[in-house]
């Protein structure tokens, strides 16, 4: 825990903390770790571990406001589903199977390639991608509780449909939901550092990890000790 909250902290501050800027090159390329260059240098002679702590902030950004889109659009359209029923809740549940039958980096790449590749597309994209797994639990939790008593009786009250799933679902449904967020958040980022790698996430010169692993690649190959 002390341990995810320093490397938090570092991401979180990053202009104070990182010793060089984002872009700023500082020495030769691929230079080996030293005292001055902890990390080493890349391949345009950029300071490796403030290219880290300035991605890991820009990765965090991102995948924070995914994860929010995502736990924000599938809870509440789970809900919704299971409260409504009917036809509604056969249609949308269909069209969510309909997106979750397509492989998720395989339809990121085909959308991102049409569309502009800036910071709001990507948080868009993977929101909406992610919501569909969001979705399919909020909308099991949320059955299972429409249907208890005190449920019922806020029913019988005539309390309206808003009031039963934000009043009466949604508190009793958190402890599945906030367990399931720790694990898209980490789904985020791997997301975003796989489509950056392959060139469609953030873009140069931001820096993020998959962005970086994808410019110092020709160095992995070579065993480059600065670029592994």
């Amino acid at each position: 825990m002390i341990l995810t909250g320093f490397f938090a902290f570092c991401a979180i501050f990053a202009p104070w903390v990182a010793p060089h800027g984002n872009g700023e090159i500082v020495g030769d390329v691929w230079e080996p770790m030293s005292a001055a260059r902890w990390l080493g240098t890349d391949n345009l002679g950029r300071d490796l571990i403030s290219r880290m702590i300035y991605g890991a902030r820009i990765t965090m950004e991102i995948a924070v406001a995914a994860t929010a889109l995502s736990f924000s659009l599938g809870s509440i359209l789970g809900f919704t589903a299971a409260v409504f029923g009917g036809w509604f809740d056969t249609l949308l549940s269909r069209f969510v199977d309909l997106l979750m039958s397509i492989p998720t980096l395989i339809f990121g790449l085909v959308v991102l390639s049409v569309l502009p590749t800036n910071t709001l597309t990507l948080i868009l994209v993977m929101g909406i991608l992610d919501s569909t797994r969001v979705y399919r639990l909020s909308r099991a939790v949320a059955v299972d509780i429409n249907v208890m008593d005190f449920v019922e009786a806020a029913k019988l009250r005539g309390e309206g449909k808003a009031w039963i799933i934000f009043r009466e679902i949604l508190p009793n449904a958190l402890s599945p939901l906030v367990a399931e967020l720790g694990v898209r958040f980490i789904f985020a980022v791997l997301f975003l550092s796989a489509l950056s790698f392959l060139g469609l996430g953030v873009q140069p010169p931001d820096s993020d990890w998959g962005g970086m692993v994808k410019e110092n690649k020709d160095g992995i190959v070579f065993g480059i000790p600065a670029a592994l």
